[in-house]
């Protein structure tokens, strides 16, 4: 896969934290990596589960596999640990993004002075 969304530093950080990683007990995923890579396709489309490429593999494999990993806090633990450095670079907000209510601009309505 070419668009991959996780840096290699990014994904040093993380592998610690995932199920299946060799030296746990059970059964071992594939690939945590391309899992992942998965759950931020989702995430940044916003598309259903049905619509996950096949790249990433069967689409309900993926999905058991996700919910699994919600219910043992795993993306809990993944975020706590990739957190103590934020990357600030997507927490800008602008006048262009947000938008004024119109009684915040002064419109019929707004603010009044009373005496």
């Amino acid at each position: 896969m070419d668009r991959s969304v996780l840096g290699d530093a990014q994904w040093e950080r993380m592998a610690p934290h995932c199920l299946g990683k060799p030296g746990d007990s059970g059964r071992r995923g594939k690939d945590n990596r391309l899992f992942l890579e998965a759950v931020l396709w989702i995430a940044r489309t916003g598309a259903p589960w049905r619509d996950l490429p096949e790249e990433f593999g069967n689409w309900n494999t993926v999905f058991a596999r996700f919910r699994y990993w919600v219910k043992r806090d795993i993306f809990k633990r993944i975020f706590d640990a990739v957190s103590d450095d934020p990357d600030m670079e997507y927490a800008m907000i602008d006048g262009t993004i947000v938008k004024v209510h119109r009684h915040g601009q002064g419109a019929k309505g707004g603010l009044k002075i009373r005496p």
